[in-house]
């Protein structure tokens, strides 16, 4: 039996021997596969040097800077409409006439009056000179005469004002009466708004303020007209903090030579407070935020090695690097989240 035994060992003895080596071999191969580097793909960008502004943004609703109603001085029945809205208008200009047929005979009358206590004067001054009437009866013509001439330039006025005229230029923004309306005195009957120059009031936090002054250049971006902004600049500051709010009145003017905006459009406004001209600048989709540190992955021979910075202004595309970077230093701005310090990278292009 024992000799049985020993055989079988003989027999079996290699193949364990072999199959030992198997797994030996297959345990370094995995070995070596996870002593590899992974690599990941990545996109990058560069360090440059450029302009970068500081800013201060806000919303606002653009309104135009001289705005009007348009009144009637006196009371009728519209006859006649010369606007429309939309329609450019310059000061001074008629937008409707009154039925002025009353007002007319009026006039004529008050002319009459007039003509006839001035030939009374005429004729009791000729009379004073001459001593054949007494002063007290010449100063009676004269006030008679003084106050016919104001009521016939009374009626003059009155029949002027039947042209209901604009005092701004502007466009019609509203009109608000139709041919055929009975009309009163001081009623509204059109609406002008001046469209160049325009403005937009921002509440700005008061500690803000030393930031800002009169003159600021401004950028306007109205989604209602397309991507270009529209340039602008701090007109007022008012001088009164709001205690409620803690905020300052900003008044920013535009002028829109292109006639695209409009009264009542809103805007997203940036405030450009400071500017540096030769600023080291990096993408923003680059950065790294970790408790309140910033770092960057810069990539060096198609490794990433992680870098920490200090950055200043931020605009909506760029930030600026104070330390840590040099120009041209390529960094990764697409697929951060998959690295580590030292990770091999594939730079990929768009």
């Amino acid at each position: 039996m024992n000799a049985v035994k020993r055989i079988l060992i003989v027999l079996l003895f290699p193949a364990l021997i072999s199959g030992l080596a198997g797994c030996s071999k297959d345990s370094q191969s995995r070995t070596e596969k996870k002593d590899e580097k992974i690599v990941v793909p990545v996109e990058v960008g560069e360090v440059i040097k450029g302009e970068i502004a500081a800013y201060f943004t806000g919303t606002a609703t653009i309104e135009a800077e001289e705005e009007t109603e348009v009144v009637a001085k006196v009371g009728g029945t519209i006859e006649q409409l010369l606007v429309e809205e939309g329609q450019n208008v310059k000061a001074g200009d008629i937008l409707a006439r009154l039925d002025d047929e009353i007002i007319s005979v009026q006039l004529e009358e008050a002319k009459a009056n007039l003509e006839k206590a001035e030939s009374n004067y005429l004729r009791s001054m000729d009379l004073h000179k001459q001593k054949l009437v007494s002063t007290e009866i010449f100063q009676q013509s004269k006030f008679e005469y003084d106050q016919q001439k104001a009521v016939y330039e009374m009626a003059r006025l009155n029949l002027e004002y039947t042209s209901i005229r604009t005092p701004i230029g502007g466009v019609v923004s509203e009109r608000r009466v139709k041919v055929g309306n009975m009309i009163l005195p001081n009623q509204a009957t059109f609406k002008v708004s001046g469209l160049n120059p325009l403005i937009a009031i921002l509440h700005v936090p008061e500690r803000q303020l030393e930031k800002l002054r009169i003159g600021l250049k401004t950028r306007l971006s109205v989604d209602a007209i397309g991507e270009d902004p529209v340039m602008g600049y701090i007109k007022r500051i008012s001088p009164i903090v709001d205690p409620s709010t803690g905020t300052v009145k900003i008044t920013v003017e535009t002028s829109d030579p292109e006639k695209k905006l409009r009264p009542g459009m809103f805007a997203r406004i940036k405030i450009i407070y400071d500017i540096h001209l030769d600023a080291l600048k990096i993408p923003k989709d680059a950065i790294i935020s970790e408790d309140r540190e910033s770092a960057v992955y810069v990539v060096r021979d198609s490794v990433a090695y992680k870098q920490n910075i200090s950055i200043g202004y931020i605009n909506t595309s760029h930030v600026e690097v104070l330390e840590g970077l040099l120009e041209n230093d390529v960094i990764v701005t697409t697929g951060k989240s998959s690295l580590k310090d030292s990770t091999k990278v594939e730079i990929v292009t768009k």
